[in-house]
């Protein structure tokens, strides 16, 4: 019913989805953020399957300080790059959200990295993710971040989803992503290509090229990296849901999370990302230290592999966090260069520090 997908949703997800001048929805959304209280029902394969991962990377850790080549070490966190970079530039800002669009090579060369990364088909990640922003915290939110941390995180992976992820999911419109060629070949051939991208080859390659031992390469560069880059993704899930100022919309739990920015390639940057999910660059600035995944894009688009880079003008993004920031905005506070001297002259300050 698309009325009453209208109504359950809390969050805008394309710009065309805005209902005030500002990018923001007119009703309130805060009574529509909770969970209801049911039995989650475990899937235990995933439980034995992620718990084997999780002490597997451990003991890669370890391998790492104590006997794996530095050739080996170097291939682990390339492919942590090239696996964040499937995610965050392909998945994410590319597929989900059509942030930019992208030549064919540039598809191509995501939709590998993507294949290393291992989070599922892009297909079936960009999806969920539509479903994430358009009801947010709800029910609907295939990683609910109101029923936790943990939930959040990791725990949605060991459970049956909830009937509401499904039943939203089919009013999402996806007919873009059914029409690119390139993503739909990743999706049919999913269970072929990623086997051969995310465990075989990265195993395989230091054992080939540098004589390194099935040991060092099977816990270093396949499972501790693979675990490490699900991690770093599922942060943004979590502790960028809960840890964080709220600068743009103070009524959402997304907030700025400069540590999970700094592992996830600028995908931190939560609270502005929520507010307006079409920025390609997932923030509001620029700046390429805190956000290798908009270099990345900006490096494409000056040779023209990517195009269309949508963006937020300076003004929207005032509006807003005057609207509904809660204070902590960088810009436009005490002080700024546009701040009028009378508001400056006539403001009360009490408790001033003794000179």
């Amino acid at each position: 019913n698309p009325t009453k997908l209208k109504q359950d949703s809390t969050g805008v997800l394309f710009e065309c989805d805005a209902e005030t001048i500002d990018g923001g929805l007119v009703k309130d959304i805060v009574s529509l953020k909770k969970a209801d209280k049911r039995k989650l029902k475990l899937v235990w394969r995933n439980i034995i399957l992620f718990g084997y991962l999780h002490l597997a990377a451990l003991y890669g850790a370890w391998l790492i300080f104590t006997s794996a080549k530095w050739q080996t070490i170097v291939l682990a966190f390339a492919l942590y790059v090239v696996s964040g970079l499937g995610i965050t530039a392909g998945a994410h800002r590319l597929w989900a959200h059509r942030s930019y669009k992208a030549k064919w090579p540039l598809r191509l060369i995501l939709v590998i990295f993507n294949t290393v990364a291992f989070q599922d088909a892009a297909y079936h990640w960009a999806r969920d993710h539509r479903v994430h922003h358009k009801y947010s915290e709800t029910d609907a939110d295939p990683h609910n971040a109101t029923r936790g941390f943990f939930f959040s995180h990791i725990g949605w992976l060991l459970c049956k989803k909830h009937p509401e992820v499904k039943a939203k999911g089919k009013g999402v419109d996806i007919s873009d992503m059914r029409a690119d060629p390139i993503l739909m070949f990743q999706k049919k051939h999913y269970m072929i290509l990623m086997p051969l991208c995310c465990f075989i080859l990265p195993t395989l390659a230091p054992m080939y090229f540098w004589n390194e031992t099935l040991i060092n390469a099977w816990f270093v560069a396949t499972m501790f990296r693979w675990c490490f880059i699900l991690n770093v993704t599922w942060l943004v899930n979590s502790a960028a849901h809960k840890f964080g100022g709220r600068p743009y919309d103070r009524f959402i739990n997304p907030s700025e999370n400069i540590s999970v920015a700094m592992l996830a390639f600028g995908e931190g940057w939560h609270n502005y990302h929520h507010v307006f999910p079409w920025d390609y660059k997932t923030a509001e600035f620029g700046k390429y230290s805190l956000n290798l995944t908009t270099a990345f894009i900006d490096f494409f688009a000056k040779i023209g592999w990517a195009y269309d880079l949508k963006s937020v003008s300076p003004d929207i993004i005032k509006k807003r966090v005057k609207r509904t920031g809660d204070g902590t905005h960088a810009t436009w506070g005490w002080g700024d260069k546009d701040q009028p001297k009378e508001e400056i002259d006539d403001a009360v300050i009490t408790h001033k520090k003794s000179e």
